[in-house]
């Protein structure tokens, strides 16, 4: 499922992201380079994202109670949108106040360790390609034939794309330090460690606006996906006795989804048949999208004018 394939990647990125941060740091405290500054912050915030989502999934994890009825699936699209707060703030507004802190200041990188800083981000270039394949092999199976931006945009489970756009970020920002460094050493102007740090911060700006926006919707309460609406008006159209009068969807939590429904029942039916047929549309819905957590059906006779489209995705 979704939620593994999530944790695995986490998982990685945080193993990745830990030892690269070290390394950053000793390069910082080695040359005072604003890049290798705006990077290790960068790496401690990723860490710490990483942390909250496998949070939220073991706070998502709970069983529903009397105060929660609906589970706490949720839990998972609270600690994303935490995510695009940590990213925003820690990494990108940092980094472009010490991108502003060394254009006031720029010094250049000098002295026997100077070629720290160009180890440091080569490794760490290698190192984060590593935990970017990673989620791109975990992002495939859930994936499909849906391109990446679409997967992105349209996923219900938030781990999958809040660690690939943090990999893809942070291997970005890797190659702008490393524009930043590399100029500085060969023109000696502090002025290109400067720019490379406000690249950096532009970035994780850029890319927390992203997650909030996404996250920001799963949180509002998402439609099932149009595959899924498909599937639920099959099921119960699978017989001539009841058809879709109204139909809404929700997303409780990546795994957990919620059918209501008006359905359509013969006019003379009793109501022990109508009870029959119910319970046979919940099964067939069941089998049709498991996710299916929660089903409500309610009876309805069948008028062409009451007949309303069901709530699609956006």
């Amino acid at each position: 499922m979704a939620a593994s394939g999530g944790t695995k990647a986490i998982v990685a990125a945080l193993a990745a992201n830990l030892t690269i941060a070290a390394l950053k740091f000793i390069a910082y405290f080695l040359t005072r380079s604003s890049s290798m500054l705006a990077e290790a912050i960068h790496s401690v915030a990723d860490s710490g994202n990483q942390i909250l989502l496998l949070v939220g999934g073991k706070q998502a994890a709970r069983q529903a109670s009397p105060s929660h009825p609906f589970g706490y699936g949720r839990d998972r699209y609270i600690y994303a949108f935490i995510v695009s707060i940590v990213l925003f703030s820690v990494g990108g507004l940092f980094a472009l106040y010490e991108a502003y802190h060394k254009w006031q200041d720029p010094h250049p990188i000098e002295g026997f360790w100077w070629w720290v800083p160009l180890a440091v981000l080569v490794g760490a270039i290698i190192a984060e390609s590593f935990s970017l394949r990673t989620a791109i092999r975990e992002s495939n199976p859930v994936r499909g034939g849906t391109g990446w931006v679409d997967f992105i945009r349209r996923s219900k489970s938030p781990e999958l794309p809040v660690i690939l756009l943090e990999d893809f970020g942070a291997l970005l920002g890797l190659v702008f330090a490393l524009f930043g460094v590399g100029l500085t050493l060969l023109t000696g102007n502090g002025l290109w460690d400067a720019a490379g740090t406000a690249m950096i911060g532009l970035l994780l700006v850029a890319i927390a606006a992203v997650l909030a926006i996404e996250t920001k919707s799963l949180l509002l309460g998402e439609s099932a996906t149009r595959q899924h609406i498909r599937l639920i008006e099959e099921a119960i159209g699978a017989v001539d006795a009841t058809r879709v009068i109204h139909l809404k969807t929700m997303h409780l939590g990546p795994e957990e989804l919620l059918v209501a429904a008006k359905i359509s029942v013969g006019r003379s039916d009793s109501g022990q048949e109508i009870a029959r047929l119910i319970d046979a549309a919940e099964a067939r819905i069941r089998d049709a999208v498991p996710i299916a957590t929660m089903i409500y059906l309610e009876p309805d006779i069948y008028r062409s004018e009451s007949v309303r489209p069901a709530a699609r995705e956006s």
